[in-house]
């Protein structure tokens, strides 16, 4: 069998070969994997083990702190910033679980965006044809699992950010509930909707790293009954504009899950996704939130360049009164209540994650219309499960010559039984 070691000094040879334009990673931790591998290995001769992830090679977006090091979160304003105290609460667990961590990956500014470009640091091309979006904003894990250089990613998903690549990469992204996962040492966005999840190969991957973010103790997912199941799909507005081959690969999909047994219905939201528009109608909560974070340079300007796609979000929500804010945050108490209750008739939403399948890096450079279209599309489904405070899943969805993800949304702290189901429909949509 291949050592720890030996896979990682494969992966650093194929990052070595492209080192003069590396966009996936921001940053190597070439001789502390080796470290960590070799350790690995010697446990593994001992017959000893740190649990299901150790060993395994994992790298983080760049928005989680590492001792001694600036937290860069994709920005310039933040390469010279104070070196992190200590590891964020994530990157502690994971060391101790004995995971590889081989670098920080690539993300967009602030992890606003959702297409996936940093103008700073490069944009990484897609998994399938390095010409198209990744994703964002954690783009660079989209990429690195989608490529085989990271076994397992950790994102942050505020609005889809882990969901988003997951998708345009044909790997596996979980949002946990907000909560869940600490939020120590990760460089915020919005403190309502961030939440930390895993990108990886597998439900099962996904799952255990999950557990071990949010302190608990791995264990294997129990197969969950498709006999039983109950598939809410809210057509509607987050089915409007799909491309054909997304929208034929759902439709297989269902309909091989429900001859499986499961029973599938048409649930409308509609109407809570209008309300929850028209609460955050003066400002989207992450802007808004996001605007006081980063209030002291948008105020004075900042030093260094920013991405305009930030800038201009940011310093709008910055005007928007304290008063509603707050009216904003306790509508959506109410609408995130109301949502629940709608849910209570099914385990699970299904939809697309997004209603495409990765553009061309080139076309979103151009046309700046185009561009902001897309950016709109890629977040419409995605953003639900944050702003209602529900967990979700994107899958890899055959059926599609590019990379397409099937969503599953589950109630606010069913993560468990959530990615028991998908661990299911995995392996269902596996077969044949």
């Amino acid at each position: 069998m291949q050592s720890i070691r030996d896979r990682l000094e494969t992966i650093l040879s194929r990052l070595a070969i492209r080192a003069a334009d590396e966009r996936v990673y921001t940053k190597l931790y070439a001789e502390a994997a080796r470290a960590a591998a070799d350790a690995s290995d010697a446990r593994s001769k001992a017959g000893i083990s740190h649990g299901p992830l150790d060993g395994r090679i994992v790298s983080i977006k760049d928005l989680f702190d590492v001792a001694g090091e600036p937290t860069t979160a994709g920005s310039l304003i933040h390469a010279v910033a104070a070196p992190a105290i200590r590891d964020a609460a994530i990157v502690r667990r994971l060391r101790q679980a004995g995971a590889v961590i081989l670098g920080k990956t690539n993300m967009t500014e602030f992890a606003f965006t959702a297409i996936g470009a940093n103008p700073h640091y490069g944009t990484p091309g897609n998994a399938a044809d390095p010409s198209l979006i990744p994703g964002g904003s954690s783009s660079g894990a989209g990429v690195a699992v989608g490529e085989g250089t990271s076994d397992i990613s950790i994102g942050s998903d505020t609005g889809g950010s882990v969901r988003i690549p997951a998708s345009l990469n044909g790997v596996v992204g979980f949002k946990p509930t907000a909560r869940r996962v600490p939020l120590t040492g990760a460089f915020p966005l919005s403190m309502t909707l961030d939440s930390i999840g895993p990108l990886a190969r597998t439900v099962a991957d996904c799952a255990l790293t999950d557990a071990i973010m949010a302190g608990e103790e791995p264990s294997a997912l129990q197969p969950a009954s498709l006999a039983t199941l109950r598939i809410g799909i809210p057509r509607g507005v987050l089915f409007s504009e799909a491309q054909a081959e997304v929208a034929e690969a759902f439709g297989a999909c269902i309909d091989r899950i429900g001859r499986a047994g499961a029973r599938a219905a048409d649930l409308s939201i509609d109407d809570l996704i209008a309300e929850m528009r028209a609460a955050t109608r003066r400002g989207t909560i992450a802007s808004m939130e996001g605007a006081e974070v980063h209030a002291d340079w948008l105020a004075s300007g900042a030093s260094v360049p920013v991405d305009p796609h930030v800038t201009g979000p940011l310093s709008r929500a910055l005007a928007v009164p304290a008063s509603a804010y707050i009216r904003t945050i306790r509508r959506r108490g109410e609408l995130v209540a109301a949502m629940a209750e709608r849910l209570e008739t099914v385990d699970v939403l299904a939809l697309p994650t997004v209603p495409m399948v990765a553009p061309s890096i080139a076309a979103m450079a151009g046309d700046e219309a185009l561009r902001d279209r897309t950016e709109g599309l890629l977040l419409r489904n995605t953003q639900v499960a944050n702003q209602f405070d529900l967990c979700a899943i994107s899958l890899p969805m055959p059926g599609t010559e590019l990379p397409a993800g099937l969503m599953l949304v589950a109630r606010s702290g069913h993560d468990r039984h959530l990615l028991e189901i998908s661990a299911t429909v995995e392996r269902l949509l596996g077969e044949g």
